[in-house]
């Protein structure tokens, strides 16, 4: 078992300020951030949702809370309910995240020449 604060999460022994985020030893948390972006696909498209071009912006605050902004592919798209969400949870899980967020924005929108070079050579937009 172990001493936890109100909040649920593990009370530190060591000195450290249980209110900073721990330190990061390897890579940005932005860097982790798109890592694990790169992880999620709209599962009309078999590109992950960064090299699509849905990514709009990463925000990441000194204490570790990270703001995504993106798009969809339309203001219709079927995973509207269900990618915002699933982003969260993925950067929620790494390392020294406090808090993930993401804002859907449609300015610009969203159109193909968005998508990253790896993106159209693996849907064949040559």
């Amino acid at each position: 078992m172990g001493i936890f604060n109100r909040n649920g999460s593990k009370a530190t022994t060591d000195g450290a300020d249980p209110r900073q985020p721990p330190a990061q030893p390897e890579g940005s948390i932005e860097e982790k951030v798109i890592e694990v972006l790169r992880t999620v696909y709209d599962p009309e498209i078999p590109v992950n949702i960064y090299e699509l071009g849905l990514i709009y912006g990463i925000d990441v605050s000194p204490a570790g809370d990270v703001v995504v902004r993106m798009t969809l592919t339309s203001p219709m798209c079927p995973v509207a309910g269900s990618l915002p969400p699933e982003v969260e949870y993925k950067v929620l899980s790494i390392p020294g995240v406090t808090s993930a967020r993401t804002e859907l924005v449609w300015d610009p929108p969203w159109n193909p020449g968005m998508m990253t070079e790896a993106a159209r050579l693996q849907l064949g937009l040559f």
